[in-house]
């Protein structure tokens, strides 16, 4: 009796080794699957992080690109205002200046005593810009 309860024992535990071999592979399967999905999400993540950032640096570019066009054309503001001041041929206090990027138009509006400070004014203005159209919308008023 003592040798078949042996036998017994035996398979049984011959069973459990075999059972728990193939379930040790089965973890180690889902394992690496599990793994290889990770990775694979992990990839997908790093793409879309990436064409993210790429839009973003793109913004941030044209942002810079804009900015530096406004403070050009700021620059340009000033320098026609300062050489209208300057000038001691034609009465600035009533000119102002305008300066649109977009369009690379410098505008000069308000009203001069007469046509000769006006085309003056069109004339410095044109100097001071050179890269800029000019649009003299002033109006004589004496």
């Amino acid at each position: 009796m003592k040798v078949i309860q042996n036998g017994v024992l035996a398979v049984t535990a011959s069973c459990f080794l075999a059972f728990a071999g193939v379930a040790c592979d089965n973890t180690a399967r889902g394992v690496k699957q599990d793994a290889a999905e990770a990775a694979k999400d992990a990839e997908k993540a790093a793409a879309a992080t990436k064409a993210e950032a790429k839009d973003l640096s793109a913004d941030a570019k044209k942002a810079a690109g804009e900015a530096g066009a406004a403070i050009d054309a700021a620059k340009e503001t000033f320098d026609v205002k300062k050489a209208l001041t300057l000038d001691s041929t034609v009465d600035a206090s009533n000119i102002n200046v305008d300066t649109n990027h977009e369009t690379m138009t410098v505008v000069l509006k308000g009203h001069v005593p007469n046509a000769s400070m006006k085309g003056k004014a069109g004339r410095i203005a044109a100097q001071e810009a050179p890269n800029y159209k000019i649009d003299n919308q002033l109006v004589i008023k004496p």
